[in-house]
């Protein structure tokens, strides 16, 4: 039976058919008046209903008729007015009034099972579909009472429309919330979480990953048939249509109560789905709902964030991290370890347990290789922390970075590291250390001129990370020079301690010479860093000079052979040929004035070098002085040497500050005479 359009007004509904409405059906704050031969022909619960407020009906009648006979006393004035409020009274009677309390979905939900009772055509979608078929439930619209009835309907659009597609599943489960306990009843609720686990576990891993990278990751395979001539193909606008599917689909799961969340990832978990795919969707969810997760956006992405309380923020933070993949996994980056960062700081301030910061920790120590300065700078939230930022938590998390190396490296997981078991930092994990190292003086160069840290927690992390870390220790050095400027009052003591994390043979020469004339550096240190630049200038020389004396040879050898090549050419081929080794014999004599060339800036070099040479003899005569002077002044003087020597390696005589340049050149001399043999 077709109904014509209905109508709203005001808090009261009203189908527009022509015929007066003899049924009265309240809702929430919503009234409809309807009729009840359409409802009835499909709900069984209405008939009902109907049928006991008919019994009930029909008793107040027979009682009325009783009391006006037996009123023979009353006036007829007053019988007459008592028969006009009868009747409007049977007239109400006629209209039934019924109000279905806590009904499943709402007014919302009545309506348009209303409507599918009037014949009117119904558009299903995901987010509606769930609370219809709780209100086709509550109504008992079943096929045994009316043939095509609404629990049919509504389940036909779940197995074919919704459980077959992963958005739709999961906005179906978002709306399971406003009818959990029926839903729940009906397995409805874990009918939806097995299909997004199953639609989740066959989508293609490669698009999986935090964050998707602006909507320009492809699958593999596609990038190289992408584009023809510039054109955009198929493949290519097939790969960002399924991008941009990955990105819809977490931020519709970030929309999910938390125990709906919860129970999801629980159920992502049992199917031993893909690590990369559940740490994307924790991550996407605590960033839409924890704020602080980001430096550059300190609010929460949605206005639910906001009015949530600490306490729910503090469960929500710890369901995340409890949940969170321990092991690397091959999606991690530089965006995700920023984001554990900004969890971590969030743990801090909203004084999560201590077992949920251990293990975020460790899962941020496990790629610390991606992160960057302004990552690490956490601040100190704990009054019982002095310094700045929290040098103890970034300590923590270098250690576990290093135990992870080296239980890769005993498990044997990196490939390259088979059959090499003997080298402690290999060449796959070289790079991840350096990236370290280089971060740490990073670090130690920016909390250096804090004023209340210790020397012992400077000197504590800057010794952590082995000599592998660093090819040079320059980062170091700078760090070094920035806390003993920052903190002038220590003593000489901590001063010598602190220079002592310095490895000298790993400096620059620009590093030996800013050292050389620090005069906040102690007296030990200046001395092993003139030391050892020395070494350095000589090296250099002796290599200048050889290659100054080698380079003429070489280019005159090369000469004379070109020019024997050409005699005996001139004898046996035509003139063309003798044009050509003339054009042969004077390309050689332009390599010849190239190399004369050379050999002057060579000489002009090496000059340069030899007066630096003198300059540091000086300072080094100088020094020496004023070591004579300590000695003769402190008795012990030998002792305070001995010592030294040990400390640095290097015995201080007069050979060590003179240039000697008559063992340079007899060593320039046996070189020289190596090569021509």
């Amino acid at each position: 039976m077709a109904a014509d359009k209905p109508s709203s007004k005001g808090q009261a509904w009203f189908c527009a058919t022509g015929l007066p409405s003899d049924i009265i059906i309240e809702v929430d704050d919503m009234t409809f008046h309807l009729h009840k031969f359409p409802l009835i022909s499909k709900s069984r619960k209405i008939d009902q209903l109907i049928e006991e407020q008919g019994k009930k009906s029909s008793t107040v009648t027979v009682t009325k008729q009783k009391q006006r006979e037996t009123g023979n006393e009353i006036e007829e004035e007053e019988e007459e007015t008592e028969e006009y409020q009868d009747q409007q009274d049977d007239e109400e009677e006629d209209r039934y009034q019924i109000s279905l309390q806590d009904f499943p979905g709402g007014s919302d939900a009545f309506e348009t099972a209303a409507k599918f009772c009037y014949g009117v055509k119904i558009d299903l979608s995901s987010s509606t579909v769930v609370p219809l078929r709780c209100a086709a439930e509550f109504l008992e619209m079943t096929d045994e009472y009316s043939e095509d009835n609404l629990i049919s309907k509504t389940e036909r659009f779940l197995s074919q429309s919704v459980f077959k597609n992963l958005k739709a599943s999961i906005k179906a489960l978002k709306s399971c919330e406003s009818v959990m306990t029926l839903a729940e009843s009906l397995g409805i609720v874990e009918r939806l979480i097995d299909s997004i686990a199953l639609r989740a576990s066959s989508t293609d891993p490669t698009l999986f990953g935090w964050p998707v990278n602006d909507g320009i990751v492809e699958a593999k395979g596609t990038s190289a048939q992408a584009l023809w001539n510039g054109i955009e193909t198929g493949l290519r606008r097939k790969a960002l249509a399924r991008t941009s599917n990955v990105e819809s689909w977490f931020e519709d799961l970030a929309l999910l109560s938390l125990p709906l969340f919860k129970r999801l990832i629980s159920t992502l978990k049992r199917r031993d789905l893909s690590p990369e795919v559940i740490e994307s969707c924790l991550m996407s969810y605590a960033k839409k709902y924890i704020p602080g997760t980001s430096r550059s956006n300190r609010k929460p992405s949605s206005s639910l964030a906001a009015a949530i309380t600490e306490s729910e923020q503090r469960e929500l933070l710890e369901t995340i991290i409890s949940n969170l993949p321990l092991e690397k996994t091959h999606s991690s980056s530089s965006t995700a370890t920023r984001l554990l960062f900004g969890l971590l700081r969030s743990a801090n301030i909203l004084n999560s347990s201590e077992s949920s910061k251990a293990a975020l920790e460790k899962k941020i120590g496990f790629q610390l290789e991606q992160a960057t300065l302004d990552d690490l700078l956490i601040p100190s939230y704990s009054y019982l922390n002095e310094t700045l930022y929290d040098v103890d938590c970034i300590e923590r998390i270098l250690g576990y970075f290093l135990d992870g190396l080296e239980e890769r490296n005993a498990a044997g997981i990196e490939a390259e590291n088979e059959g090499n078991n003997d080298n402690i930092i290999n060449s796959s994990r070289l790079p991840a250390l350096m990236l370290v190292g280089k971060l740490i003086d990073g670090y130690l160069s920016e909390i250096a001129s804090d004023a209340n840290l210790k020397p012992e927690k400077f000197y504590n992390l800057a010794i952590l990370l082995p000599d592998q870390a660093r090819n040079f220790d320059d980062g170091l050095y700078r760090a070094v020079d920035v806390y003993l400027k920052a903190h002038p009052w220590i003593p000489e003591s901590e001063r010598e301690k602190i220079c002592g994390v310095l490895d000298c043979q790993k400096l620059t020469l620009e590093a030996c010479t800013h050292a050389a004339q620090n005069e906040r550096l102690p007296l030990r240190a200046v001395v092993q860093v003139l030391f050892f630049e020395q070494l350095q200038l000589r090296h250099a020389i002796a290599g200048t000079l050889l290659a100054a004396e080698t380079a003429p040879m070489n280019v005159g050898r090369l000469s004379g052979t070109r020019r024997d090549d050409d005699e005996e050419e001139e004898q046996q081929q035509d003139e063309e040929e003798e044009r050509v080794a003339m054009s042969r014999g004077e390309q050689g004599s332009t390599t010849w004035r190239a190399a004369v060339r050379e050999n002057q800036v060579l000489r002009l070099d090496m000059d340069s070098m030899r007066t630096r040479v003198r300059q540091l003899e000086r300072e080094c005569s100088t020094m020496k002085k004023e070591i004579q002077k300590i000695e003769k002044e402190n008795p012990r003087g030998s002792g305070w040497r001995g010592s030294l020597n040990k400390r640095f390696g290097c015995k201080f005589k007069t050979q060590v500050c003179d240039s000697h340049e008559s063992t340079v050149t007899e060593t320039r001399r046996r070189r020289h005479h190596h090569h021509q043999e």
